[in-house]
């Protein structure tokens, strides 16, 4: 069998939340439960002189890359609902060369 992964790009992540709502209604999660979490790197400023405000979006031990949609051939409502695009669900090995080919601001999750 295929083992699935989620590709995360930090790059782009703009902070919506929508991917954090759209996994608590996925799973019915109480208001402070998360199967996803966006977390905002606060604004700093890098040797370079420029500044960095970045957002985070990880999966918890409560993801299980909505099995329940996948098996029917739906994407991970994370994915399905990110507006910036940023969530990616493929094969493990599908995700680890787009992660090769971003090199950086990048990652993937195995559940």
């Amino acid at each position: 069998m295929t083992q699935h992964a989620l590709y995360l790009d930090f790059e782009y992540c703009t902070g919506c939340h929508s991917c954090e709502l759209a996994c608590r209604n996925e799973l019915g999660l109480p208001v402070d439960g998360f199967g996803i979490k966006v977390l905002e790197d606060r604004p700093r400023k890098n040797p370079d002189g420029k500044w960095n405000w970045n957002y985070i979006a990880y999966p918890t031990e409560l993801c299980n890359l909505c099995e329940q949609r996948t098996e029917r051939g739906l994407l991970p409502s994370c994915v399905q609902t990110c507006q910036a695009k940023v969530l990616e669900y493929g094969t493990v090995e599908e995700c680890a060369k787009k992660l090769v080919e971003k090199g950086h601001q990048a990652t993937i999750f195995i559940p």
